[in-house]
């Protein structure tokens, strides 16, 4: 998918642990994990959001497009 989620460089730049992620956003840690991986396909924007403010970041942080990924498309 041409759309790469960074959520493991923030949690790692802030040493947090994905189940302090979760809580602090009030989803589920499986949940996370599957938005974390990559293997989400969508997202709400309240998700999204407390994901910043818990992460004390911009969307743009969070996400990044990839050209020439297109084989999951």
């Amino acid at each position: 998918m041409p759309i790469v989620v960074e959520i493991d460089v923030l949690l790692a730049k802030r040493k947090m642990s994905v189940g302090e992620l979760a809580d602090r956003v009030g989803i589920t840690p499986a949940n996370l994990a599957v938005l974390k991986n990559g293997r989400a396909k969508a997202v709400r924007f309240s998700t999204l959001a407390a994901l910043c403010e818990a992460l004390d970041c911009q969307p743009g942080d969070l996400l990044r497009w990839e050209a020439g990924d297109d084989a999951d498309a």
